[in-house]
């Protein structure tokens, strides 16, 4: 029973993982970009819902869709002077390093614009329910992580219809082979490409929102640590394909919910970066991509 317990918990923390994952995958699988904004987005979510459930009074079905919104606005920003600006400037924003190191800088912005109001320590997020927790059959389940489980599958189903059956998902996947071929073919990327970073502020804004109500603290690096094990899964799931960014989110977080049961805290981060790193040398496209150039996206 109690193994089963860990099992949940790790799956529950997977999908914290995933969300997070599939944002970063989400904006590589598109335009071929690293966007290391995510984790300052992230946290924009958890710290402005609390902001606005404590220091402004606001219920939580208030706060929280400002807070998503707030972490739109943010992921527009950076797309706008990240992405845009290079592909205005040089023709190709994914050929120069530029655009990356931007994206770190917007990280450090956000990260010390959130320092500089509201302090460097870690805040008591208030819960909107009493218990937001349920038993089951002497299960203790997280109803937040549930929630974050059954969103990002949810919402990866709903990405994969989109890309699949409609025009816009036909006009992002020819984005995703090839910007400038797609400009050619008569796409508007100058209206198309703000999409993927609205998905993708959503997804870490709504990944913060979750983190906080599951652990009931935030802080102006609350996105950090969980950032890096999002990563890991994007790899492990392999880069470009969603599904597979859940599935490496899953597993990761089953990974570290087990490393600690029976190994302890100490040694989460060499096991898991371990286990990566094997996984790279024995399978580097990850466990779902595949060694070819432009496949195994969604």
């Amino acid at each position: 029973m109690i193994l089963l317990q860990q099992i949940i918990n790790g799956l529950m923390l997977g999908g914290l993982y995933a969300l997070v994952a599939v944002s970063f995958t989400f904006v590589i699988g598109m335009l071929n970009f690293l966007n290391f904004s995510i984790p300052g987005i992230f946290m924009l979510g958890g710290m402005l819902s609390w902001a606005l459930m404590v220091q402004y009074a606001l219920p939580w079905y208030a706060a929280v869709p400002l807070a998503l919104l707030a972490g739109i606005l943010a992921s527009l920003l950076v797309e706008r002077f990240t992405y845009r600006y290079m592909r205005t400037r040089f023709g190709d924003a994914t050929e120069h390093a530029i655009p990356l190191v931007s994206s770190i800088g917007f990280l450090i912005l956000f990260q010390g614009l959130v320092q500089i109001q509201w302090g460097a320590e870690l805040h008591s997020f208030p819960s909107p329910w009493q218990d937001t927790s349920i038993r089951l059959g002497g299960l203790l389940i997280s109803i937040p992580q549930v929630v974050s489980l059954l969103l990002a599958l949810a919402l990866v189903f709903g990405l994969t219809l989109v890309l699949g059956r409609t025009s816009l998902g036909r006009s992002l996947r020819a984005v995703a082979e090839s910007p400038d071929t797609a400009q050619l073919l008569g796409i508007d990327l100058p209206r198309l490409i703000p999409a993927v970073f609205v998905v993708a502020g959503l997804l870490s804004a709504l990944a913060g929102v979750l983190f906080a109500l599951n652990y009931l603290q935030v802080s102006h690096v609350m996105g950090d640590e969980i950032a890096s094990f999002a990563m890991a899964a994007m790899v492990v799931g392999g880069l470009g394909n969603v599904w597979g960014a859940i599935a490496g989110g899953l597993l990761l977080g089953l990974l570290e919910v087990l490393t600690i049961f029976f190994l302890g805290a100490k040694v989460i981060k060499p096991v898991v970066w371990g286990a990566l790193f094997l996984l790279i040398l024995l399978r580097p496209q990850g466990l779902f991509g595949k060694p070819y150039v432009g496949r195994g996206k969604f």
